[in-house]
């Protein structure tokens, strides 16, 4: 923190005060907010915002560069520069949330026990929404992946495709934070290193019973009954949770008899 911007090191309450570049941050988002500013508007110039805030360039720099990290700005130098405001995108914003999930250790358990909570919801959530374009979306999925793959890039695409079918549910919820969360869920499945070793496995996956309720899905789905449309996918997770959790267990022991075949044998007898 610059020293022309000093700060109690607590409030009259007892807490810890924040550090005035944070405040700084704050103040800026709500100005965004207040006077509707949107992408590719400018900020006030820099000596103004030090104005305003009564801060020093030092502060009101790092405040900007945290703005810019969090993709909420960007900051061009040279004549017509300055900070303008950038639209994120969801698909930074999940970077940045898998990126402090990277070192967490996630599991297949780990994302299926939020899908088993969130997906039925999320059904509930789109079914008074969805239109009949999406609708035949849904069907022209479930097409992609209704029969065998003849190779290692069709298997793939199916795999992929069948997370792609429930972000199109997703697009259609009222609940911004819910769909977020849930196509975010599906965005992990895609980029766990032990989900994608599942999804290339040459083994034949039986698909008849989630593809039925897929189908199920879209019937309430076209009838308006959010309910009917909850029940099935908590059925629908339940089962894909247990399909993805025998693969990783068959997988595992691939691997431990393909590492030690004497030693497996052993702990398989004991």
């Amino acid at each position: 923190m610059s020293e022309t911007d000093p700060i109690a090191p607590s409030s009259p309450s007892g807490q810890p005060r924040r550090k005035r570049t944070d405040e700084i941050v704050d103040a800026i988002k709500r100005m965004i907010v207040e006077h509707g500013l949107g992408p590719g508007d400018r900020l006030p110039q820099e000596r103004d915002l030090i104005v305003q805030f009564s801060a020093s360039k030092g502060t009101v720099r790092e405040a900007l560069k945290a703005l810019e990290v969090q993709g909420l700005i960007s900051v061009r130098t040279g004549p017509g520069g300055g900070a303008f405001i950038e639209r994120m995108s969801e698909g930074r914003a999940m970077s940045l949330l898998s990126n402090f999930l990277f070192a967490k250790n996630l599991s297949i358990a780990n994302i299926y026990e939020m899908r088993k909570v969130l997906e039925p919801q999320l059904a509930a959530s789109a079914t008074p929404h969805i239109d009949e374009a999406g609708l035949q979306r849904l069907e022209a999925i479930i097409r992609i992946y209704d029969h065998e793959p003849v190779d290692a890039a069709e298997r793939w695409n199916q795999r992929m495709a069948e997370l792609d079918f429930h972000g199109v549910v997703a697009e259609y919820s009222d609940n911004p934070i819910l769909a977020f969360t849930c196509r975010f869920l599906q965005r992990l499945l895609k980029d766990l290193t032990i989900a994608q070793d599942i999804y290339v496995q040459p083994e034949p996956v039986s698909r008849q019973s989630g593809i039925q309720h897929q189908r199920d899905l879209i019937a309430v789905m076209r009838r308006r009954d959010p309910a009917a449309a909850a029940a099935i996918l908590a059925q629908h997770m339940s089962e894909a949770e247990q399909h993805m959790l025998g693969l990783e267990a068959r997988l595992e022991d691939r691997f431990l008899e393909e590492v030690s075949p004497t030693r497996t044998r052993k702990r398989r007898s004991a």
